[in-house]
């Protein structure tokens, strides 16, 4: 398995997955804005911390400084969300590690499409297949064209495939709700389907189409 490399933005609290609540989540992380004084107040010590840090107050910063060696303050009138600052920080520091993206559900929801479509950018083109977004009822991955492998988590009964953009040939081929060879010239999500087994497959030829295992 890949060496994993987690990132934490400022999203509710109330949509972490229980293991990062338990502080059960291990490699190492990027803090980005408040995820900071969020991760030091749990015991976890970020290896950077990045951002404009407008929603961390000064005290919370005075400790921030005080804890973490590697601090990168970027502007608030930026061209960059904190998610696309914490992504390119990991491409930049940790270029063969997967991302595993915490934090970036829940609030508001032009954040939360500024972080799905973070996938459909250029510059993250090299690491898609690299991203994940994790909250407390969803593990969404990314994918570009080509055949693939899906294995279920435990705890998740749905699967959802969501094409982004235009797709060719997308292909379901053992799941409860199979498809064959379908395109389209718009965004769909083939929502609320589920694996037919442990380990299920899909393909598509064209597009970039996210995967999300769901729970209720």
């Amino acid at each position: 398995m890949d060496q994993v490399i987690n990132i934490l933005v400022g999203g509710p609290i109330s949509e972490w997955p229980d293991q990062l609540t338990n502080g059960e989540i291990s490699g190492d992380w990027i803090a980005v804005d408040k995820g900071a004084i969020r991760l030091l107040k749990m015991g976890i010590t970020p290896k950077i911390a990045v951002g404009d840090f407008d929603s961390t107050v000064d005290s919370e910063m005075q400790i921030v400084k005080s804890k973490i060696d590697h601090i990168e303050v970027f502007p608030p009138e930026k061209d960059f969300t904190d998610t696309q600052i914490g992504v390119m920080t990991a491409m930049k520091y940790f270029p063969k590690h997967q991302i595993d993206i915490y934090g970036a559900t829940g609030g508001r929801i032009d954040h939360l499409l500024a972080n799905l479509f973070l996938s459909l950018e250029p510059r993250f083109e090299k690491v898609v297949d690299k991203l994940r977004i994790i909250d407390q009822q969803n593990t969404i991955r990314f994918y570009q064209p080509g055949e693939y492998e899906i294995i279920k988590e435990a705890d998740k009964k749905y699967l959802a495939f969501v094409s982004l953009t235009a797709v060719d040939g997308l292909t379901l081929p053992d799941e409860k709700y199979t498809l064959q060879d379908f395109n389209s010239s718009y965004p769909i999500s083939w929502a609320s389907n589920e694996f037919s087994q442990p380990t299920n497959h899909f393909s598509f030829k064209k597009g970039i189409v996210a995967v999300v295992q769901s729970k209720d």
